[in-house]
């Protein structure tokens, strides 16, 4: 039998999807560049949104990259609202995902580790 998704995790995926769109292809500022919105999260009341998004520009701050996205607050959900018509938006509020950062810093030391090894052995 197939699992049933709550109708918040479903709205989260519709936001997650939505939202990559519309920064993709209607914000015009440079500091998106290379952005990604990895996952959100939404409360059960459909009241707040958690959007977590990840760069791999090493460009801008993650600091700068939210503080973009919080003063475009409006226009996302503006347009969220129209490309998905539901009758309440749920408020947006941006976090930064460290996780790919972290993954790839432990690759790295993995990375390092095992050349450490075979130069050992040799």
């Amino acid at each position: 039998m197939a699992k049933e998704f709550s109708r918040s995790e479903r709205v989260a995926d519709q936001i997650q999807r939505e939202l990559a769109q519309l920064i993709q292809r209607d914000m015009q500022d440079p500091r998106l560049n290379l952005l990604s919105v990895s996952a959100v999260e939404v409360t059960r009341d459909l009241a707040y949104a958690t959007v977590f998004v990840s760069s791999l520009s090493d460009k801008h701050s993650h600091e700068e990259i939210l503080t973009v996205l919080r003063k475009a607050n409006g226009f996302l959900r503006r347009e969220l609202g129209k490309a998905m018509r539901l009758r309440i938006v749920p408020e947006l509020k941006f976090k930064y995902d460290e996780s790919l950062e972290k993954g790839m810093s432990m690759a790295k030391l993995i990375h390092d580790a095992v050349e450490s090894d075979r130069n050992e052995e040799e």
